[in-house]
């Protein structure tokens, strides 16, 4: 999993109208991608038991990505990798906090994209292409969360405006 941390990457933080028990069952609930993520169509899991949970996120658009779950702490966080089947992985890391007894979630992805580049080679087309691009994203993931939790409905599809990869 270290290896894959020898990237760029993305991360986002948001306050979310939730306290940390609230916020843990929501993201660690099967299936919950359905009712949170304004780019989702369909997530449902292969296996869901804490760090060797496994499931399926098809976006709007219809690309299909497998989700395994790495590591698992209880009320603070997860790490996992998502990539197409048989294909390049990223690492996501979801991290809960809190701050001046406000709860805060954090996702930050470590990209497979250009990997293999030095990073030096990588600066540009990363900051150019992937980092709006994928903070928009995770801006909107957030936002999905905190939008289910404060109206207890599913978040509408494209809440936050489209996204070129995912809409």
């Amino acid at each position: 999993m270290d290896n894959l941390k020898k990237s760029w990457s993305v991360g986002y933080k948001m306050k979310v109208d939730s306290n940390v028990d609230d916020l843990w069952n929501i993201i660690t609930k099967p299936g919950h991608l359905e009712m949170v993520h304004p780019f989702c169509k369909e997530n449902y899991p292969i296996l869901w038991d804490k760090a060797n949970s496994k499931d399926v996120l098809v976006y709007t658009n219809g690309a299909k990505l497998i989700r395994e779950f790495k590591s698992w702490n209880e009320k603070q966080g997860y790490s996992l990798e998502i990539g197409r089947k048989n294909g390049r992985k990223s690492l996501v890391e979801w991290k809960i906090s809190t701050e001046n007894q406000k709860t805060y979630l954090s996702i930050r992805v470590y990209t497979f994209f250009m990997r293999e580049r030095s990073l030096i080679i990588s600066f540009l087309p990363h900051f150019i292409f992937i980092y709006p691009n994928l903070r928009k994203y995770l801006k909107s993931v957030i936002g999905g969360i905190n939008y289910y939790l404060k109206n207890k409905k599913r978040v509408p599809r494209n809440y936050f405006g489209s996204h070129r990869w995912f809409s």
